[in-house]
């Protein structure tokens, strides 16, 4: 390809982006959606706090199933005045007891729903609760009315695998991560400071 050839098609290309970006003119805070099997949908959470972070923008994280152990993304975020309130019981399938961890889901549950009603916060990040859905710890209805009724420019990301229909059909923009390899597979350690 010559470059006239390379230069009609790349305006071509402008002109669709710039069409795209005059009809995209609305102002709202929006959903987004991590989920999928694979590795990577707190990392791209965590990614979008950061950037929002380095906009001056405020964050707030609520994290379910992750218990206590130490993570990079909150040793980092706490420092810029990101507020972390995570579920302490850890992995529900190492706790093994329902009423217990419908407990802590629900007390945990009740920190996202005072930030879902504050309208200070721009985006709140409910890390995980796909899960506790998806195990009735916390009923769907509940999470929909909040999301539904939340300041009209506040963004939420939600991340965690088996994502309910009802979610993602509420959901502005919804990102599916598909496990292609993964080193746990072949018996490589998670390490610090790339999986934690």
């Amino acid at each position: 390809m010559n470059n006239a050839q390379h230069q009609k098609r790349q305006q071509r290309l402008k002109e669709k982006v710039d069409t795209r970006i005059e009809q995209a003119q609305r102002e709202q805070g929006i959903v987004i959606i991590f989920t999928g099997n694979g590795k990577g949908k707190t990392t791209a959470a965590m990614g979008t706090a950061t950037r929002a972070v380095g906009h001056q923008k405020k964050v707030s994280v609520v994290q379910f199933i992750k218990g206590t152990w130490e993570n990079g993304e909150r040793n980092l975020l706490e420092q810029f005045g990101v507020p972390f309130y995570v579920m302490e019981t850890g992995f529900t399938w190492e706790t093994q007891d329902k009423s217990t961890d419908t407990v802590a889901c629900l007390n945990t549950w009740q920190y996202a729903l005072k930030l879902l009603n504050d309208p200070e916060y721009d985006l709140v990040i409910l890390d995980e609760i796909t899960y506790m859905i998806t195990f009735n710890y916390l009923p769907l209805d509940e999470v929909i009315s909040a999301l539904s009724s939340r300041p009209a420019h506040q963004n939420v990301i939600i991340t965690g695998r088996g994502c309910h229909r009802k979610l993602i059909e509420l959901a502005d923009t919804v990102t599916e991560m598909r496990p292609i390899k993964h080193a746990f597979d072949s018996g490589i350690k998670a390490q610090k400071g790339i999986d934690w």
